[in-house]
């Protein structure tokens, strides 16, 4: 079994460039995190886009939803921003016979102390062990993207009432 991993940038892949402390999206980072945790399972990268995930809109969503149906494998893995990472969720909400899990980080998997690592491995496990569907894996935790937000203030995801 090989797990599709597909990146779309948002703040796992940012770096700090100016003294200004801006940051822009850089490489993906899942590769260097998965070779670092001498992973033993099959896996496969490919870059969807870039971008924050403020900056995405429907024709985004649109690009990766075509992405992952048209992949043939069963167990896919999206990297997103964490901004708008229910809404692209919901935008696959429709796709069937896959396990996909979508993750992220509240700080940049370059910096030093970042839940991008936790994350992703989160992300790994579950899209191993869960049954077909979408998930998003966030702050230690499996939610399904109908019933979850993203609350501003801790900086966490947490489960809402639908």
């Amino acid at each position: 079994m090989t797990i599709r991993i597909f990146t779309t940038g948002g703040t796992f892949d940012k770096i700090y460039f100016d003294a200004k402390s801006e940051f822009r999206i850089g490489e993906q980072m899942v590769s260097e995190l998965l070779i670092e945790a001498n992973v033993t399972f099959d896996y496969e990268i490919e870059s969807i886009l870039k971008k924050d995930s403020l900056d995405m809109d429907d024709s985004d969503r649109k690009l990766i939803r075509e992405k992952l149906e048209t992949t043939s494998d069963k167990r896919i893995i999206l990297t997103h921003g964490t901004d708008t990472m229910v809404e692209t969720a919901l935008a696959l909400s429709r796709i069937e016979d896959k396990t996909i899990v979508l993750f992220g980080a509240m700080q940049p998997a370059r910096m030093r102390y970042s839940d991008a690592h936790y994350n992703l491995g989160v992300a790994t496990a579950a899209v191993q062990l869960l049954p077909a569907g979408i998930y998003l894996a966030m702050n230690g935790q499996i939610f399904d993207p109908h019933k979850v937000r993203k609350n501003l203030q801790t900086g966490r995801f947490e489960p809402v009432e639908s």
